[in-house]
């Protein structure tokens, strides 16, 4: 009896991108048996932490890394670490009225619902948030403005979620933060490049293990002395909430490991296995399909389906689609557009004909 029918569960293909609520990657078979391995073996939890750490600092290049349960802890961590600068009484008191450096600065545009809003984890993390600029515009001039002498630290979501246009960039951001000699933190959750940001002077950069990397519930943090040891006294405080298992310790730097050697799908796969699928889908009345780069200038292309017919719309479609055993989860940023994404990465073929003759039956039945 497998997971599906022992919990009574609907099959789910995921055609929205690696998103927390579906669970976001499949790991390989290399980096299940890590996690396995690990899962039968006892270690010193702490000395774990740190080597593991200082491991992936070297295959990274950077000068040192932790391992954490999640980009959300990541972010609430790193507050956390930065305001209480590894001092005992502010790691068993982190709200504590004592401590007044806590304003945390970042743009406006960055504060974003990615799943909670991201000024919740700044609050977990003990954080005050101050936000620079507009909804629509920040400028390092904005983000000098906020600054006080309780500011704790800079932020910057780096995400497809956040508001693209006239922002600062990193870059921007980290001249700021070395003028007023403040720590950047960037939220790197999905991004691909794993050296970019650290290279350009952020203090610390947070990436998922599940999204890219393709590895078990965890994220890393990567940075520089003396954040990253700050952020691990933090498991004797809001740390301990968060903790990671063994298991996906090492599981994450398995499929780091992987990542480096291997990378992700490639451009070209990618385009090959798009272009029958969108000749198939533009077979079926009332749908144009054509195949698109993505909005925040990542390597990934998807289907975009535009619903064409007067009878129903890219909403109800979605929702068709969600509907009976077989639940096929879309990319829905533009349905009110009447426009649906198919993110392809983690669909295999077998998949993506499931995926056919579901929108072939769910329009047939309309149209």
């Amino acid at each position: 009896m497998n997971s599906y029918e022992k919990f009574d569960l609907k099959r789910v293909i995921n055609a929205s991108g690696k998103m927390t609520i579906l669970g976001v990657s499949k790991v390989s078979d290399a980096v299940a048996q890590a996690q396995k391995e690990a899962g039968q073996s006892f270690f010193e939890m702490q000395a774990l932490v740190e080597k593991s750490g200082q491991y992936i600092a070297k295959l990274l290049s950077v000068e040192n890394a932790t391992v954490v349960s999640s980009a959300s802890s990541g972010i609430a961590l790193s507050i956390a670490a930065i305001i209480g600068q590894g001092q005992e009484y502010n790691i068993y008191n982190p709200y504590s009225s004592k401590i007044q450096k806590r304003e945390i600065v970042m743009p406006k545009g960055h504060n974003v619902n990615y799943g909670t809003g991201v000024e919740v984890m700044i609050q977990v993390g003990g954080g005050k948030l101050v936000e620079a600029g507009w909804a629509n515009e920040c400028s390092q001039t904005q983000v000098e403005m906020e600054i006080t002498e309780n500011t704790a630290a800079l932020l910057y979501i780096k995400s497809h979620h956040t508001v693209q246009k006239s922002m600062l960039s990193v870059k921007e951001m980290q001249e700021v933060a070395l003028k007023y000699n403040l720590p950047l933190i960037v939220d790197a959750a999905a991004e691909e490049d794993l050296q970019t940001y650290y290279q350009q002077g952020a203090d610390l950069v947070i990436y998922s293990g599940a999204k890219a990397i393709e590895a078990p519930t965890s994220a890393m943090v990567i940075g520089r002395n003396p954040y990253i040891p700050w952020i691990q006294k933090q498991n004797k405080g809001l740390g301990r909430a968060m903790k990671i298992g063994k298991e996906n310790i090492v599981g994450l730097v398995a499929a780091l490991e992987l990542y480096l050697a291997n990378g992700n799908e490639s451009k070209e796969s990618m385009l090959h296995r798009l272009h029958p699928f969108v000749d198939k889908i533009n077979e079926i009345k009332g749908l144009e399909a054509s195949i698109v780069p993505d909005a925040a200038g990542r390597e990934i292309y998807r289907a975009r389906v535009k619903v064409t017919s007067d009878q129903t719309t890219a909403v109800e479609v979605i929702q068709k689609l969600k509907q009976g055993r077989l639940a096929i989860y879309t990319r829905e940023y533009q349905a009110n557009n009447g426009i649906i994404e198919f993110d392809i990465r983690a669909v295999n073929q077998e998949e993506m004909l499931d995926i056919e003759r579901k929108l072939k039956e769910v329009m047939e039945a309309i149209v």
